[in-house]
């Protein structure tokens, strides 16, 4: 009864305080002190700082504010428009071709950026405007706006796959290769359901396939889509780590930034530099908050409680994988997927240690779990991001997201049932 009432505890105060609008990292630091001070959890300053600290010490975690200043970089310098075109002369010409161009280029541009609201934020707003130009429903091209933002924190580079992947201690490279399938099956689930769309709405089809066009747009878009060649081909190659992949792309986009674009001020670029540093300041200390947090959810063994309780139901790794999945989308409706990922994988990974269970599939799983959280109300992140820059109303959002949540929950169901989906990639190339 007593462990009920501290997992009650644990989670019934950051949810009150999320109630409250209370920033996530103030919530999670709130709730770990209110803890130590109302349980048998001993109130350690020195215990509570040395464990922030340590929770953001790691070489690794370099990787995070590279590949999104990489991000930062390229919106600034116009290359979401680029790799638009380019994707528009490859798929424009289909049925509700807009639609396809709109996931096709979230797949290839978030490939870059690693994190879904900065998809969403970014290549959204091109997205949107395009498709309401060209005379698509408003619910239509918000919707496909919004599902098709979370391909890109699962095909690499992601930012939640490396929090994972130093979590877990398992290789971020092949997570970020495990990622791949996953991400394109997402991917050609949503250009199916758009089709569907297409056809029932009868939107036109766009102008027969140009290979003038073609030629150009991808001639002008080859610099840009070099980086997310370079940074997957220089990690199987074995040239850089996932975080020495970071400094390459972002070197390589100021480099072809100046060559082959417009270029940059240097005002410009200060105040592209300072957005990045505040928004890799931001997820440091969300991480140093959950940090801590997980340290007292770990010292109130509430882990092998949870196990336990789990366990107990079945062993069964597909069962076992559906009831996690089950908890973690619960958990991404509420939290914030960079404080949910360093909390909850030290909670599961001794479960998945105790079964065949690989890490590295648990992980892409846990990564698209969340994501659709995102997605969903009431605290999708995703939601609030495509109200601030299309102006859609909430409700109006949510509703029109409702079909597009069949293929993403496909996917999920895939990877989890299909394990393969996930790892025959990594195998194949001698990674896993």
């Amino acid at each position: 009864m007593a462990d009920v009432v501290l997992l009650g505890l644990f989670i019934g105060v950051l949810l009150v305080l999320y109630l409250f609008e209370v920033p996530v990292v103030y919530a999670l630091g709130l709730t770990s002190l209110i803890l130590m001070w109302t349980t048998s959890i001993p109130f350690e300053p020195l215990l509570v700082a040395q464990t922030m600290v340590s929770g953001t010490n790691s070489f690794v975690l370099l990787a995070i504010p590279l590949f999104l200043q990489t991000g930062l970089l390229m919106n600034k310098l116009g290359l979401t428009d680029v790799i638009f075109d380019f994707a528009k002369a490859i798929v424009g010409p289909i049925r509700g071709g807009l639609a396809h161009v709109n996931i096709v280029a979230s797949i290839i541009f978030s490939g870059m950026t690693g994190t879904a609201a900065a998809d969403a934020a970014g290549l959204g707003a091109i997205e949107y405007r395009a498709m309401r130009e060209e005379g698509y429903d408003e619910g239509f091209s918000v919707a496909v706006t919004g599902s098709s933002s979370i391909i890109g924190p699962i095909i690499p580079p992601s930012v939640p796959l490396i929090i994972y992947g130093i979590l877990a201690q398992v290789s971020i490279g092949t997570l970020f290769i495990a990622g791949l399938v996953p991400g394109l099956v997402m991917g050609v689930g949503l250009m199916i359901l758009c089709s569907f769309y297409a056809h029932r709405n009868g939107y036109e089809k766009g102008d027969w396939w140009s290979l003038g066009e073609i030629g150009r747009t991808c001639y002008r878009a080859l610099p840009a889509l070099g980086t997310p060649a370079l940074i997957i081909g220089g990690i199987l190659g074995g040239w850089f780590t996932a975080t020495e992949a970071g400094a390459v792309a972002l070197f390589y986009t100021l480099i072809i930034g100046t060559v082959f674009y417009d270029g940059l001020s240097r005002e410009e670029l200060v105040a592209s530099f300072d957005e990045g540093m505040t928004h890799t300041a931001t997820l440091t200390f969300i991480v140093a908050a959950a940090s801590l947090y997980g340290f007292l959810i770990r010292r109130a063994q509430l882990p092998e409680i949870l196990a336990q309780a789990i366990t107990g139901v079945s062993t069964d790794p597909l069962v076992l994988m559906l009831l996690i999945a089950g908890v973690l989308f619960i958990v991404g409706l509420m939290l914030e997927t960079i404080a949910a990922i360093t909390i909850l994988t030290p909670v599961f990974l001794p479960i998945v240690e105790q079964t065949a269970i690989s890490p590295i599939h648990f992980g892409v799983v846990m990564i698209v779990t969340l994501m659709i959280g995102l997605l969903t109300p009431p605290f999708g992140v995703i939601l609030f991001v495509l109200n601030a820059v299309t102006g859609v109303s909430l409700e109006r959002i949510t509703r029109h997201m409702v079909p597009f949540y069949l293929p993403l929950l496909f996917t999920l169901l895939s990877i989890i049932v299909f394990p393969e989906l996930v790892l025959w990639l990594p195998r194949a190339i001698g990674l896993a």
